[in-house]
């Protein structure tokens, strides 16, 4: 049993391996599971809800990711930041890789660290593939994420069956270049984040509707998939999360912090994002920082003294 590549997926045969069980990976492996791939997982808390429940629908559970990854072709990664990537996969997962095996990382992490994953995965034999994502929880359950691959583009070619059971991808280019674009996702919704929670209290104190007002704006220019997903729920002050608040002050600052000893031409000014980086820092510093994103509208209340 097991498909290394170039060999064709099949669910029956192809083994993955996953690492990362909090909201959106457990719901990722979930609907790998439910397409009938065979997954196997590791979770640094092995009695974890979310592990209980994926073991309940048939996976199983390695003792350590070196375990995992020798018993994978395909594993994927949904950790939390750049230091759990090094650390799990870096150091952990690349070592015990087989030669061909695929290594997929869907977290939020540093460019120059997929970069430097794809190189030594190389050298040893195996392959790595940068694959952030985006949807939040309802896409990652729904299986509509907005994948953005990046690496040897065969093998993200290769790996459509996969992907195509969690979203749909697009091959942005060679390794780094998923986690670029995953930071230029996150500066454009921190965006549209800001804008929809000023819409909605100045709504408010103009006496409005909000609902009337979210569907009055859904079908026009301002209408988004941020209104579609948070709308409703930054009405009902629902700030359950599909992703962490302080996940995004950690992407907002990949765009917007200057590393001492930059070049210049390696320095981008942001302004707009490095506002947004500092609200959703509030929600942080206010102790909302396991809130969903969502929760930046909080912050806009909280300055014109609203309550929710």
């Amino acid at each position: 049993m097991g498909t290394l590549y170039p060999n064709p997926i099949m669910p029956s045969e192809t083994r993955i391996g996953w690492v990362g069980i909090g909201v959106m990976g457990f719901a990722m492996a979930s609907r790998l599971l439910s397409a009938g791939y065979s997954v196997t997982f590791y979770a640094r808390n092995p009695s974890h809800p979310n592990a209980l429940a994926l073991q309940s629908r048939g996976a199983t559970q390695a003792q350590s990711p070196a375990q995992l990854a020798q018993r994978s072709d395909v594993l994927f990664t949904m950790v939390g930041h750049p230091s759990d990537v090094r650390t799990i996969v870096l150091d952990s997962i690349l070592p015990a890789l087989r030669p061909n095996s695929v290594t997929v990382d869907t977290t939020s992490s540093h460019p120059e660290l997929a970069r430097t994953i794809s190189s030594k995965a190389r050298e040893l034999g195996a392959w790595a593939i940068d694959a952030p994502v985006s949807g939040g929880d309802v896409g990652a359950r729904d299986g509509t994420l907005a994948i953005f691959a990046a690496g040897e583009e065969k093998v993200v070619e290769w790996l459509h069956p996969m992907f195509s059971v969690l979203g749909k991808e697009t091959y942005v280019g060679p390794a780094g270049c998923g986690q670029s674009c995953k930071i230029a996702n996150q500066i454009t919704i921190g965006a549209n984040l800001v804008g929809l929670s000023e819409g909605l209290v100045f709504a408010k104190h103009a006496g409005l509707d909000l609902k009337q007002f979210v569907e009055g704006i859904r079908e026009g220019a301002a209408g988004s998939k941020a209104l579609e997903i948070f709308g409703e729920r930054m009405i009902e002050g629902d700030f359950r999360p599909g992703g962490f608040a302080e996940y995004q002050v950690k992407d907002l600052g990949m765009g917007v912090d200057v590393v001492e000893g930059a070049e210049d031409d390696d320095v981008v000014v942001l302004p707009g994002a490095s506002l947004w980086k500092q609200l959703f820092t509030s929600m942080v510093a206010n102790g909302q920082g396991k809130l969903g994103t969502q929760g930046v509208i909080s912050v806009i209340q909280n300055i014109n003294g609203m309550n929710q």
